[in-house]
């Protein structure tokens, strides 16, 4: 086989064999093929898409392609994965209540993409820790404290690493194919049980299209089901922020609060009705009902931020930061008020602009090289449906200089809409797939 050869299959609409696509994936890790074919075999993908039986053959490749995870422990290997939305944090209050429940999460993350932020980056506003770990002390935080959220290293389904940095350049990031393989393969190189994905729909989210959502959510679940990882789909709203609160350590504060104090709020429905269907799926629980209810008792009753502590702490984080988590997170120099000009209810929230407007002050990346500032973002954002009078606060403004919480408050004031009559707000679970 040879790089010309398939490209001209794809050329002339025709499919390429699984051999093929696993030379693909084996030439992208190794360097066999070049930057331009590796762009037109990525450009025929787009334009003329696989088969079911093709993208679970090049998802298989792609995680081929690298160092493929195995485990021996006492229970079920679980995790989750986001589509991404603005404000959404989920993985940091699941991942520890997963643990709790008995499960095992090596939650391999990524960093900031586009507007909306990354668990990675959320992280490692704590002071001290690295998402970096190499495997034997990967192995080990997994092993002793249940869960570690961790960058992929270079080992990693590298066929994808080569293949993605392609993708941005060459305007073929829109592919239903190569975008559920990219994500399955290093969700997959993690040697999982179980796995749930949360395809996000609205404003805030990449997918602003429900039809677009639940093709998306198909061909994930049912690629990963083919190769042989329990996986289940939500499909949730992304019409406004999941927590009221955008930016690196302004996420972790809410992170905090919800694991620290009553539990409530939209993001404990979001972790419990992901963890509820993976502690079903990994045999923890009889049913996803019973998981929801013991994904939200170890929220409310401790034992998820005991975990997360313990985690924080042998990822170099601070020993004492559940007890004095306000003292470790940084705060920004500029805090202003954003008030409405006007009464009426939120009738809209445009969360993508309000995600960019935390990247315009420092809380993520135009360009890879960026340095994250992160002190800087919004919080407490209203919330669709609620009623405001004039000079009410619609969000607060974090930020390193003036000038700067100038044009961010402009964008806060122009994201969010009120209107006279209270909108119906959407449901938060909107649908279940696989």
């Amino acid at each position: 086989m040879n790089a010309r050869s398939i490209l001209a299959k794809l050329r002339h609409r025709q499919p390429p064999t699984q051999g093929e696509l696993a030379w693909v994936a084996r030439a992208l890790a190794d360097e066999g093929i070049s930057d331009a074919q590796a762009g037109a075999f990525a450009m025929g993908v787009c334009l003329n898409g696989l088969s079911d039986e093709g993208r679970v053959a090049l998802t298989l490749a792609m995680r081929d392609s690298g160092r493929v995870l195995t485990w021996d422990l006492d229970g079920p290997v679980l995790d989750k994965h986001s589509t991404g939305g603005v404000g959404d944090c989920v993985s940091l209050v699941l991942a520890p209540a997963l643990a709790a429940c008995g499960a095992y999460v090596p939650m391999i993350s990524g960093r900031g993409l586009g507007h909306t932020g990354g668990t990675l980056d959320k992280l490692e506003a704590i002071p001290g820790l690295s998402t970096d770990l190499d495997e034997a002390l990967f192995r080990d935080v997994v092993g002793r404290v249940g869960c570690a959220i961790v960058s992929a290293n270079a080992d990693i389904a590298p066929a994808d690493k080569r293949l993605y940095a392609v993708r941005d350049v060459s305007s073929t990031v829109d592919s239903l194919d190569l975008i559920t393989a990219s994500i399955l393969s290093k969700k997959l190189a993690a040697g999982l049980d179980g796995l749930v994905l949360d395809v996000k729909v609205g404003s805030g989210a990449f997918m602003k299209d429900l039809g677009q959502a639940r093709a998306l959510a198909g061909a994930l679940t049912k690629t990963a089901n083919a190769a042989e990882c329990r996986t289940t789909a939500v499909i949730s709203d992304m019409s406004q922020p999941l927590v009221p609160s955008l930016g690196n350590a302004l996420e972790v504060a809410e992170v905090m609060r919800v694991l620290t104090g009553a539990g409530r709020g939209p993001i404990v429905e979001v972790a419990a009705t992901l963890g509820g269907l993976l502690l079903a799926n990994g045999g923890l629980a009889n049913d996803a009902q019973e998981g929801a209810e013991a994904i939200t008792k170890a929220i409310r009753g401790g034992a998820a931020v005991e975990r997360f502590g313990t985690m924080l702490a042998a990822m170099g984080g601070p020993v004492a930061f559940i007890e004095n988590w306000q003292r470790f997170l940084p705060e920004a120099t500029v805090i202003r008020e954003v008030t409405a000009t006007k009464d009426g209810y939120v009738s809209e929230i445009d969360g993508e602009a309000l995600g960019l407007a935390v990247v315009a002050l420092g809380g993520g990346r135009v360009v890879e090289s960026d340095r994250i500032n992160p002190a800087v973002g919004l919080s407490d954002v209203v919330r669709l449906g609620n009623k405001i009078r004039r000079g009410q606060t619609l969000a607060v403004v974090h930020a390193t200089r003036s000038d700067e919480a100038d044009r961010a408050a402009q964008t806060v004031r122009s994201a969010i809409s009120l209107g006279s009559a209270k909108p119906k707000v959407p449901d938060l679970i909107i649908e279940r797939v696989g």
